[in-house]
């Protein structure tokens, strides 16, 4: 049996049990039923100390913390170590829980906190080895001086921690350690290191993309396939840069005013610029059924992988622009940013100001933004000089290859080749210690292995010889690069240190994963300065298919040529694309392509999966709609462009639907609420409930039911023709088939890619894609209009059974609902620990692919999956005149003031003053707590 397996029931039972035990627990720490001296002593011992003085060991001299009215903290030092020390110990006093939690989760440490349930995600994340090549990084690629910042926010860490219980901490260590003695260790410069490569998983590009397709080329034709995944819509939504091109090796932006870039060195060679959907490499018998077998349980074994920033899909993604001061009221550049991630309580960012009281080389930081509690410096915001934003670029940085095993080793170019092997232990809290065998080839690790439903790829892909462990005769590796050990944490102390242009780019080229827009602006000269980098470690790929479907791991020619510690084989820096200053005055990034490639224009291929720019391109019209108007943009009018909540596919799709002839009078009277409806999403808005669950239906009815069982929501069921070549209305010689796929990644999901497949169909009223069978009283469809019309007939009956027959009662704010859940303890547990620790519901407006996206997938319903989890909008005029806002705030402790406390101004799209000057510091502060040697 391979070492990984477990008995579903007694897992299951094993869970049910750990989570009674830390209920009663916390209900005991709460003082829910049991006396003030709990309630007193068991959460409030946990809130930090805010006032007066405390002793920090190891400071060279005193450090400031001024917390504002939100208990947002500046901290004020005099010398670099000083102020990394303070970073980590003020982290530590409020969201010390997410830290442990995370770092547990990036070294595959899961099962020492919670239990057997989690050997399988442990097993999972110690194959990928984010912990080890976490290390490396450490001890090889990154400088003395970002070593030694990190070292100085480890032991700040470890200064809170120092002689603190459970209860000391937090609720949630109370009752671990009530339950089973937990105790938790100390903080290491490497738990930090460790985020960034959880962050790049979740931000890892098209990797379900190739899965999704591999799986669909089972059911559905190429042509098919290829309708499912149009080509991006450069002739309506335009790229991040326009025009530029690649000349003696370095990248030319067009237009760009003046050389200001950064000088970059590399080489690479090729240009890998295939969009096809197959591989051309000659496959053993039974590979493409091995294939599919293994990357159906490749795919569900992704969905039990916690994903800290949310859903990888075609919903994760932000909004970036920044505006030239020659369109702003103000006459400096605007930069506004809002990244889209999961909802989570706290949320991932943690605003915070790192302020050297005199700059100087021991103390060189005066910088202040969005930081990730766990790692020191700051992710997303502003200097004294300049300001940055992020957006996930979306490149292809991750291929799964079908390996041809043998006993003792995998097939490469017609002979076998030994595999790499490890051993890991996995502790578990209250359980024995589960051992596992990684496996790796020259392609990556074995990620097949650690699925429990691979028993039976021997017989579906038979082979000569079978394969140990796992995976009888076939296998998935996987190559990422964010497993080959970079400088990443390097790039983020470059960035807050940054004066100009030329020092963000030289930042960005150690920005290598995750691969990320990067937006800039300075307010220097008379108007300011903005720019643009693509940055990030991109593969070169020689055939012209790879990076669409998995490759044959068999043959070499589809192998990475690229390694950790060579420039070759990837696609150099100085060729990454980049801008300054652009003609039109304003960059924009959304997740739409960064630049077209092709035959005279671009020559790499950075992926053929971008978002499909719906949000992007509404940004570009909204602002040369305001340029056009008024000819200034206000820092007013970035905020109201956050928000936008208008619906590309509704503005397509609703007047088709108003003139569909309707005879039943319930649906008829639904559909009017469409008549003269302008397509925005509003929390109030019948229209929008009405659309929104209209077009669900169209897709379920189209698209969904038609989808192979691997991508079709979990549970959902229906009968097939016992060929599965369709739904039918006759049961006789029939299968019961359900879907298998999690909620949050369920097809169709409803995202700009499927608005760009229905736009190229909607005019094609008798395509294949619009016939369904007959069901529910429901005539079969063979046209659009058919199709459409049960969809708005069944949406009828749907928002009557959720939300009341009274159609001035429905709103889309109702439907589309936000809840806020501890990522832990508050997920899965009874209603009772789930109300301890977690908040909402609250009614939101905007939408899929919407600029405020607040993302639902239409295969599993109307809840809110992810979100714009901060907001901000920097003014290089006078940067005490930016403004900020987070998902939650600044606490994680579960009864503390600050737990949720920004959530209602964000819901409203409010944003809160970001003081940055001392004058204005001092002018905001509330607590002052001053740390001494």
């Amino acid at each position: 049996m391979p070492a990984n397996e477990s008995a579903p029931s007694v897992k299951k039972k094993g869970r049910r049990a750990r989570l009674i035990v830390l209920t009663l627990v916390l209900a005991l720490v709460a003082g829910l039923g049991y006396g003030a001296y709990w309630s007193v002593d068991g959460v409030r011992s946990s809130h930090p100390q805010t006032t007066g003085s405390l002793q920090l060991a190891g400071l060279k001299g005193t450090v400031e913390v001024k917390r504002d009215a939100h208990g947002i903290p500046q901290l004020y030092a005099d010398n670099d170590e000083d102020l990394f020390r303070a970073q980590g110990f003020v982290h530590a006093q409020d969201r010390f829980w997410e830290m442990d939690v995370r770092r547990h989760m990036t070294a595959g440490r899961l099962s020492e906190m919670f239990g057997g349930e989690q050997v399988e995600t442990d097993a999972f994340l110690r194959t990928l080895g984010w912990r080890r090549v976490a290390q490396t990084e450490y001890d090889k690629k990154l400088s003395p001086e970002t070593k030694r910042n990190l070292q100085a926010y480890a032991d700040g860490v470890n200064a809170y921690l120092k002689g603190k219980s459970g209860k000391d901490l937090s609720v949630e260590h109370a009752a671990l350690e009530l339950a089973e003695g937990y105790a938790p260790e100390p903080w290491g410069p490497v738990d930090s290191v460790a985020w960034l490569k959880a962050m790049a998983w979740d931000l890892r590009g098209n990797m379900q993309d190739e899965i999704d397709r591999a799986l669909m080329s089972g059911k559905f034709t190429k042509e098919q396939v290829d309708e499912l995944y149009p080509p991006y819509p450069f002739d309506r939504n335009k790229p991040v840069v326009e025009g530029g091109k690649v000349e003696s090796g370095k990248y030319v932006p067009q237009g760009a005013a003046g050389a200001a870039g950064a000088t970059a060195s590399g080489s690479g060679t090729g240009t890998g610029t295939g969009t096809g959907t197959g591989s051309g490499a000659t496959s053993p018998a039974g590979a493409t059924e091995g294939l599919r077998t293994q990357l159906t349980a490749l795919s569900a074994t992704l969905d039990e992988i916690p994903a800290l920033l949310g859903p990888n899909g075609s919903g994760i993604g932000s909004n970036s622009w920044v505006v030239s001061g020659r369109y702003t009221t103000t006459g400096k550049p605007l930069l506004a940013n809002d990244p889209h991630l999961s909802p989570q309580l706290p949320s991932v960012w943690y605003q915070m100001g790192l302020h050297c009281r005199k700059t100087s080389p021991d103390c060189k930081y005066q910088v202040s933004g969005f930081t990730f509690s766990g790692m020191p410096g700051v992710v997303i915001g502003h200097n004294q000089d300049i300001a940055w934003g992020l957006t996930n670029l979306g490149a292809d940085v991750t291929d799964l290859y079908l390996e041809q095993v043998r006993p003792d080793g995998y097939v490469r170019d017609n002979k076998v080749q030994p595999f790499t092997t490890r051993e890991e232990v996995i502790k578990v809290a209250g359980g024995a210690d589960k051992k596992i065998t990684v496996r790796s080839t020259g392609n990556g690790p074995l990620v097949s292995d650690r699925s429990d439903e691979l028993g039976t790829v021997g017989s579906r892909a038979p082979v000569a010889a079978s394969a140990p462990d796992r995976g009888n005769g076939y296998a998935v590796a996987l190559r990422w690069t964010a497993l080959d050990p970079g400088k990443s944490m390097d790039a983020v102390f470059k960035l807050n240190q940054a004066k100009d242009f030329k020092d963000f780019r030289a930042a960005a080229r150690d920005f290598e994963v995750p691969s990320q827009n990067m937006i800039y602006a300075d307010g220097k000269g008379a108007t300011g300065n903005i720019g643009y980098q693509a940055p990030g470690r991109i593969p070169v790929r020689t055939q012209p298919d790879a990076g669409r479907m998995p490759a044959p791991g068999w043959d070499s020619k589809y192998a990475w040529k690229g390694t950790a510690d060579s420039t070759a084989g990837w696609i150099p820096q100085d060729e990454m694309p980049w801008d300054y200053n652009p003609k039109r005055g304003y960059v924009v990034t959304a997740n739409q392509a960064v630049v077209e490639s092709g035959q005279g224009k671009y020559p790499h291929t950075l992926t053929t999966d971008w978002g499909y720019g719906a949000r992007s391109q509404r940004i570009n019209d909204l602002i040369e709609a305001k340029i056009k108007d008024s000819g200034k943009i206000s820092t007013d009018d970035m905020r109201t462009m956050q928000m936008d909540n208008s619906s590309e596919i509704a503005a397509l799709l609703t007047p088709v639907l108003t003139r569909i002839q309707v005879s039943d009078p319930d649906v008829r009277a639904a559909q009017k609420l469409l008549d003269g409806w302008n397509y925005t999403q509003e929390p109030d808005s019948a229209a929008a409930a009405y659309f929104n669950a209209v077009w669900r239906n169209i897709l379920k009815l189209a698209f969904g039911d038609k989808m192979p069982k691997e991508l079709r929501l979990e549970g959902e069921c229906r009968y097939v023709r016992d060929d599965s070549s369709g739904p039918v209305d006759d049961l006789a010689e029939t299968v019961r088939e359900c879907g298998m796929r999690d909620s949050e990644s369920a097809q169709p999901d409803g995202g700009d890619r499927w608005f760009e497949v229905v736009r190229r169909l909607v005019k094609d009223e008798k395509s294949a894609w619009w016939t369904s069978p007959a069901a529910r009283n429901q005539k079969a469809t063979t046209t659009r209009d058919e199709l459409f019309a049960r969809a708005m007939k069944d949406a009828q009956w749907e928002l009557t059974a959720k939300l009341g027959k009274d159609r001035s009662t429905w709103s889309w704010g109702r439907l589309h609902q936000l809840m806020l859940r501890n990522q832990t303890l508050g997920t899965g547990g009874p209603g009772y620990l789930q109300w301890l620790l977690n908040r909402g519901p609250w009614n939101l407006g905007g939408g899929e692919a919407t600029v405020n996206a607040t993302g639902w997938n239409a295969a599993s319903g109307y809840a809110v999956t992810w979100v714009p989890s901060m907001r901000m909008v920097v003014n290089l005029n006078d940067l005490d005149k930016s403004r900020w806002i987070n998902l939650t705030g600044a606490s994680g402790h579960a009864y503390h003031g600050h737990y949720t406390d920004q959530t209602e101004l964000w819901a409203k799209g409010e944003l809160l003053d970001w003081p940055f000057s001392p004058d204005a510091v001092n002018g905001a502060t509330e607590d002052t707590l001053t740390l001494t040697p």
